[in-house]
């Protein structure tokens, strides 16, 4: 079976932040760079909405068109959602940036619309990036822009499977690290294990800058060494 290209949800996102203010030419013809890479071909109508291939474009822009919809081209945010929803990628909620969010401005029915999810807002409301969206039109605006959209008008998203990026915490001083892991590195600093770079005068704590998994490590080898009886 031929492996799936990988690519991070901040790397679709910085793709489609690139594409933000590109439009429709002329406006209300569907006539867009993003349908003539889908279909082959120049195309214009209203048989061509674009928020879908829009979304298409950027994963095959990336080389990594098979991490949306398995490689399937569809222009339907229905099928979108069929497939998220076969495929055990289909969300409801705990929206995160790289979601392909669908959206229903009706009070009943199916998707209408999909975004990329660039935020999630402290009231729950989403930042996306959207392809031929506007202001005369939520869902057939004609451009690519940014906009907020209450969490009442997602339906759920399709979550891709983006290559995961490992983000190490990194501890900066001893006031800094978990109170269950501090006594030991403490006692490590008294015996000079650990030592601060001096660069801290006013008592706030010398910059020790020990990553999660150092702490955790040596935290661990201290109650080996503990156990056997070789104490501090």
């Amino acid at each position: 079976m031929r492996q799936m290209a990988q690519i991070t949800a901040d790397e679709l996102l910085a793709a489609a932040r690139a594409e933000i203010g590109t439009k429709e030419q002329p406006q209300n013809s569907n006539r867009v760079k993003y349908n003539t890479a889908f279909y082959g071909r120049e195309v214009s109508g209203a048989a061509y909405p674009w928020c879908v291939t829009f979304i298409w474009w950027l994963f095959w822009k990336l080389g990594a068109a098979e991490l949306f919809c398995g490689g399937q081209k569809t222009a339907s945010s229905g099928v979108v959602m069929d497939y998220a929803k076969k495929h055990s990628q289909f969300v409801t909620e705990e929206y995160r940036p790289g979601d392909l969010v669908l959206l229903r401005f009706q009070s009943s029915g199916g998707p209408q619309h999909i975004g990329l999810v660039s935020q999630v807002r402290s009231d729950g409301s989403l930042e996306t990036i959207e392809g031929n969206t506007g202001q005369d039109s939520d869902a057939n605006g004609g451009q690519v822009q940014q906009r907020v959209r209450e969490k009442r008008l997602a339906v759920g998203a399709y979550r891709p499977a983006y290559r995961e990026v490992s983000k190490s915490v990194t501890y900066e001083r001893l006031k800094d690290i978990p109170e269950k892991f501090r006594p030991t590195i403490e006692k490590l600093m008294d015996i000079g294990v650990i030592q601060g770079d001096g660069s801290d005068p006013e008592g706030n704590g010398d910059v020790i800058s020990l990553t999660h998994e150092q702490v955790r490590t040596l935290t661990f080898t201290v109650r080996l060494l503990e156990r056997f009886g070789l104490y501090l």
